[in-house]
C-alpha cells in the first residue's frame, strides 16, 4: 500500500470540475508525479488544449546526450530563466527546484497513481519507445528501463513524495493542488477540459 504524504487540506481541490476551471485560468501549471503515472501525456494533452508551451524537465533540463545528467547549477539557470515566462505547463517532479518553480506557478497538477500502475506504465512506456527518443526525453537518450528506475518508482510515496509536499506548502501555500489518483479521474478531468469554455 502506498504510503501518502498528504497537502494541507486548504490547499487541496477534490472537486473535478473546480479543478478544471483553474486550469482553464492558470497561465503557468505544474505536473508533478512518478514516472510511469501519466504526467507527461496530461501535460501534453493540456499544453494542446490551451495552447501553453510544454517544458519538459527531462527534455529541457535534466538531461543531456548520453543519460548525461547537467550540472545542477546550470539546471538552476535554465529552470529560473523559463519560468520567467509569462505562459507554461512544466512537467517534472524534482523537488530540489520547487523552490524557484512553485513561487511563479498558478496551479499544481499531482499525478499521484498507484505505484503498480507507475511500474506498469514505464514498461510499456519502454516496450513502445525501446532504442527510440520519447518527444519529452532529451535527445540522445534512447528509452530504457533498469532495476534502479524499477526501485525510484517503487519507493517513489516513501522517499520522493513527502519532499514534494513540503516543498509544495513552503513554497507556494497559497497555489490549489489537485491530486489525480486514478485513470478514472484522469479522463474526467481530460474530459472536461475537452469541452467549451
Amino acid at each position: 500500500m502506498d504510503q501518502r504524504a498528504e497537502l494541507p487540506p486548504h490547499q487541496t481541490i477534490t472537486d473535478i470540475e473546480q479543478a478544471a476551471e483553474h486550469i482553464r485560468r492558470a497561465g503557468r501549471i505544474l505536473v508533478v508525479g512518478c514516472s510511469g503515472g501519466g504526467k507527461s501525456t496530461i501535460s501534453l494533452k493540456i499544453a494542446k488544449r490551451f495552447g501553453l508551451p510544454y517544458i519538459s524537465l527531462d527534455r529541457d533540463v535534466f538531461w543531456l546526450p548520453g543519460w548525461v545528467v547537467r550540472e545542477r547549477a546550470e539546471q538552476r539557470n535554465i529552470i529560473a530563466s523559463r519560468i520567467l515566462e509569462e505562459r507554461w505547463i512544466m512537467d517534472g517532479s524534482n523537488p530540489s527546484s520547487l523552490d524557484i518553480r512553485m513561487p511563479r506557478t498558478d496551479f499544481v497538477l499531482w499525478v499521484r497513481m498507484p505505484r503498480l500502475l507507475c511500474i506498469w506504465g514505464a514498461i510499456s512506456r519502454w516496450a513502445k519507445w525501446i532504442g527510440r527518443n520519447r518527444p519529452e526525453m532529451a535527445p540522445g537518450c534512447p528509452e530504457k528501463i533498469d532495476l534502479e528506475f524499477l526501485r525510484f518508482i517503487w519507493t517513489f510515496e516513501e522517499k520522493i513524495a513527502p519532499r514534494i509536499t513540503a516543498g509544495i506548502a513552503e513554497h507556494g501555500p497559497e497555489v490549489p493542488v489537485l491530486q489525480l489518483k486514478s485513470r478514472r479521474q484522469m479522463r474526467e478531468l481530460l474530459d472536461l477540459l475537452a469541452r467549451p469554455a
